[in-house]
């Protein structure tokens, strides 16, 4: 049974803690919610994949933020922005700002399942 559309994305709000990627999780994971409900489908994994077989591919697919600094702006702080450049520089050795949007974006999946749970 899917709850309301306004009673999960309450409860994954409430769960955010106070860090940047905390609140860049949530975001992500309200987005999702607000996808099924645009589209008035049930809130699943595979439905907030939106036909990606994962969260890669969603990503680099431009199911959400498709520029860097856009994904920096979201999942760093201010210190971490100025530190790449505002996204103008890879966020780390192994990874882009595509692979941590998908990091993002499984933990927000993962956080909206719960809520549901």
């Amino acid at each position: 049974m899917n709850k309301n559309y306004s009673e999960v994305i309450k409860r994954v709000e409430a769960l955010t803690e106070k860090s940047v990627w905390s609140k860049a999780v949530s975001a992500y994971a309200v987005e999702l919610v607000e996808h099924c409900q645009d589209n008035g489908i049930v809130i699943t994994k595979e439905n907030m994949l939106n036909g990606a077989k994962d969260w890669k591919e969603f990503s680099y697919r431009g199911c959400s933020l498709v520029y860097d600094g856009d994904i920096a702006q979201r999942c760093c702080t201010p210190s971490e922005l100025k530190k790449n450049k505002n996204g103008a520089h890879k966020p780390n050795a192994n990874e882009n700002w595509l692979d941590v949007q998908a990091r993002a974006l499984y933990q927000a999946c993962s956080k909206v399942l719960r809520v549901l749970a």
